[in-house]
């Protein structure tokens, strides 16, 4: 009786041990890679990342919306990848140690649902001069170097967290904001992700262009000279007015055809839809364009923004009924069959 009471017992641990192995490959997910104009997975097939945007996982967790079925949703939906919008100022009121842990949960349940993460420090302005559109916004070069110096180190060793973006929104506003030159604003991304690179090689860097980080146009003549990054360009409705695709292609469009392309804000509203402003105004017109267009320039998107409050809203409850344009984004992703790309 004991000698069958063992046999039992080491059966079920044996088990135990298998699903626990199980559960480990079936949320391991490979190392993303640069290759030529498109992101590569390890086996080197191309991936293009599509997903949704959150708001600042510091608003979330004070709201009580920081939880799991976030990430199930975005999932669901078809996405492959969520942006974490993280403020300057959230870092700094918050604290860096409790800042971190929320990023830690983010970690493991972007895991469980196989989808990467976008690390954003979501400024909005001109870094040189430290003008800012917000208060919110406010960050000097040296805390932008200490926000990446941490990040970089302590996730060197996660490829769910696949990608950095250097800083949010550049823009002078016309010089309000005082000057800035590409040559600059080139030095200024270069350097940082140098050092990013010196604590985490496997890190894809993005840098924004200018004009709220539409403007890609001095790419043409003066890319960076570093390998292994993607651009950004943020090309809401209102930027340009239609025919769209030819102002598209010129202002960031040929970017695609020799290094990745990622927008990581596109969106859309109605006029008479909460919050509604410039330059996001526009209807369904807009997205099947710049949708049509990503797919055939191999451009990646994350749509904005996955919040009842903050506009375009691609969720009216915490239910997460989708908006009119949520419905369009989900649409997309689950028909473009994003998990399994």
């Amino acid at each position: 009786m004991k000698s069958t009471f063992q046999f039992f017992s080491i059966a079920i641990a044996l088990i135990f041990v298998m699903v626990q192995t199980s559960s480990a490959q079936d949320t391991k997910m490979d190392w993303l890679r640069v290759e030529g104009n498109a992101f590569v997975k390890a086996d080197g097939n191309k991936i293009i990342m599509r997903g949704i945007n959150f708001s600042d996982p510091d608003r979330l967790e004070k709201i009580g919306q920081w939880k799991p079925s976030l990430f199930e949703t975005a999932a669901a939906w078809g996405s492959n990848v969520v942006r974490l919008p993280i403020h300057p100022a959230a870092w700094r009121s918050r604290g860096k140690d409790d800042y971190l842990k929320l990023i830690d949960q983010a970690v493991e349940w972007a895991k469980s649902n196989q989808l990467y993460i976008v690390i954003d420090w979501h400024s909005i302005g001109n870094l040189r001069t430290t003008l800012y559109q917000h208060p919110m916004y406010y960050t000097t070069l040296d805390e932008t170097w200490q926000f990446w110096y941490t990040i970089a180190d302590r996730y060197k060793n996660e490829p769910v967290v696949a990608f950095y973006e250097i800083f949010n929104e550049p823009t002078t506003a016309d010089n309000r904001y005082g000057s800035l030159s590409w040559s600059q604003w080139k030095e200024m991304v270069t350097d940082i992700i140098v050092m990013i690179r010196a604590n985490n090689p496997k890190a894809i860097p993005l840098v924004g262009g200018f004009n709220w980080a539409y403007d890609l146009t001095p790419v043409m003549n003066e890319p960076l000279n570093i390998q292994g990054i993607a651009y950004v360009s943020h090309p809401y409705p209102q930027k340009r007015a239609q025919p769209w695709e030819p102002q598209w292609e010129r202002d960031y469009g040929f970017v695609a055809d020799k290094y990745p392309v990622f927008a990581t804000e596109i969106g859309y509203q109605r006029a008479n839809e909460k919050g509604a402003h410039v330059p996001v105004i526009a209807d369904e017109t807009y997205a099947e364009a710049i949708t049509q267009y990503f797919d055939k320039k191999g451009i990646s998107y994350v749509a904005w923004v996955f919040d009842t409050e903050w506009s375009p809203q691609l969720i009216s409850d915490w239910n997460y009924t989708p908006t009119r344009s949520g419905a369009f984004f989900k649409g997309h992703m689950t028909k473009k069959g994003n998990r399994t790309q």
